[in-house]
C-alpha cells in the first residue's frame, strides 16, 4: 500500500482518499474482498490439483472481463481482439481437458 500512494503521489494523481464518495469505497470494499477470495480459491485449487491445469483455468478471468465489458459497459471489441479471447478460451479448454 505504502508503494502504490508513492507512486500515485510521484504520477501527480494523488487526492484524499477520505472525500471519495461512498459508492467509490463500496466498490473498493468489493473489489478487496473479491481479490481476497480469488487468491484463497487459487491456492487451495493448488492444493488439490496440478498447477498445469489450475492455472490455465485462472486466466479464464480474461475471458470473462471481455464479456464483462461488452455486457455491462457496452464495449465493442474488434475482430483482432475477439480472436485473441477465443485463443485464450481455447488454450484454457485444451490445457484444463483430461488427456
Amino acid at each position: 500500500m505504502i508503494v502504490l500512494s508513492a507512486f500515485v503521489w510521484f504520477a501527480g494523481k494523488w487526492s484524499n482518499p477520505f472525500v471519495l464518495p461512498s459508492k467509490t469505497w463500496l466498490f473498493l470494499s468489493l473489489s478487496a474482498l473479491a481479490t481476497g477470495a480469488s487468491w484463497v480459491c487459487y491456492f487451495s485449487a493448488l492444493q488439490i490439483g496440478e498447477a498445469s491445469k489450475v492455472a490455465p483455468v485462472d486466466k479464464l478471468s480474461v475471458v470473462l472481463v471481455a464479456v464483462f465489458a461488452v455486457v455491462f459497459l457496452g464495449e465493442r471489441p474488434a475482430l483482432r481482439d475477439w480472436t485473441g479471447i477465443a485463443m485464450v478460451a481455447g488454450g484454457v479448454l485444451l490445457l484444463a481437458l483430461k488427456r
